[in-house]
């Protein structure tokens, strides 16, 4: 019945900034852009970014897990371009941080 996941999306009140971070971040231009939704197709999986906020509060927003081959150097990348970690990498076992 269900096929799998296909789209995150994250509520970015400032979408110009989110969505030149996320062109920056992942190195590909939005394949949808419009002032009500911006879409990246990343991996077969679909990213969005929705500037409306309305009651969305820190703590329920959208929370992704991307798969990497590097992990190091997609954390740098990531780094560099501003992003904070909510928390440090972790080994949970079996290869998978």
């Amino acid at each position: 019945m269900f096929l799998g996941l296909r789209t995150v999306i994250y509520h970015a009140p400032d979408l110009a900034q989110a969505k030149a971070w996320y062109t920056a971040a992942f190195g590909i231009a939005p394949y949808f852009d419009e002032p009500f939704y911006v879409g990246f197709e990343i991996g077969g999986f679909e990213l969005g970014l929705d500037p409306d906020v309305t009651g969305v509060n820190v703590g329920n927003n959208a929370v992704a897990y991307w798969g990497v081959a590097d992990l190091e150097k997609a954390h740098a990348r990531l780094l560099d371009r501003g992003a904070e970690p909510r928390d440090p990498v972790k080994d949970v076992g079996g290869d998978i941080k």
